[in-house]
């Protein structure tokens, strides 16, 4: 059982891996012409639509079913406050962080979910891991990019990300040994990481992916909040 947990957890985080050597090669391969910035900002879109239906459909349900007013609305606003605070300060000193930032406060409260869902329905984990993968991929796609513009080496940007990618199996493993039998905490965790994540959506994210004259990026949304909405149809 516990062997088929990490692998579920494993396979939803290796497309952080796998989504950060792509925009490598992306960068490094992809003449530069305008087609390239097209895809680019499409794909931004694409991962800002995936990390919104993630909290509309997954995060804030799951923190609306288990908590009251208050306590839901005092984790979410805890949440956007500092992530508020530290947006400021890598704004600050002029880092490009959001995007992952977005990712992790995305991947690791699912991650813990995950693991919880084993415990009860092993099927339904099993399309979860499908889904955190799926979000994964653009979302590392877009965070690669954002960290080396802010200074970052490639080879340090793919530890990171291979770091990240294992963090999955560790959150999982939490979220089905100590979280199991406490749903309101990780209700919690998830009211707190929308907060979170709104924030980040609407202050850095929505507004990178804007490109002018291009009607891709907003398409681009649209079909991965579609990709959101499909995943939580089949779960």
């Amino acid at each position: 059982m516990i062997q088929k947990l990490i692998l579920f957890s494993g396979f939803s985080g290796i497309t952080v891996f796998i989504g950060g050597l792509l925009a490598n090669y992306f960068s490094h391969h992809i003449k530069e012409k305008p087609i390239k910035y097209e895809i680019i900002h499409a794909l931004m879109s694409f991962g800002a639509g995936i990390i919104l239906s993630a909290l509309a459909l997954v995060l804030i349900p799951k923190g609306m079913e288990e908590l009251e007013l208050l306590p839901m609305a005092a984790s979410f606003l805890t949440g956007a406050i500092l992530f508020m605070a530290i947006d400021w300060y890598l704004a600050k000193k002029g880092g490009q962080m959001a995007t992952l930032l977005a990712m992790v406060m995305d991947f690791v409260p699912e991650s813990i979910a995950l693991g919880a869902t084993f415990a009860i329905n092993p099927k339904m984990a099993a399309l979860l891991a499908v889904f955190i993968g799926l979000q994964n991929l653009p979302e590392a796609f877009n965070s690669f990019r954002d960290l080396v513009l802010s200074g970052f080496s490639v080879t340090k940007t793919l530890v990171i990300f291979s770091f990240l990618s294992f963090s999955g199996i560790i959150g999982a493993l939490i979220g089905h040994f100590y979280l199991s039998d406490y749903p309101d905490l990780t209700a919690q965790l998830m009211a707190f990481a929308s907060g979170g994540i709104l924030y980040l959506l609407i202050q850095d994210i929505i507004p990178e992916s804007k490109l002018k004259n291009n009607y891709l990026s907003s398409l681009g949304a649209i079909v991965g909040f579609l990709v959101g909405i499909i995943g939580e149809k089949v779960m």
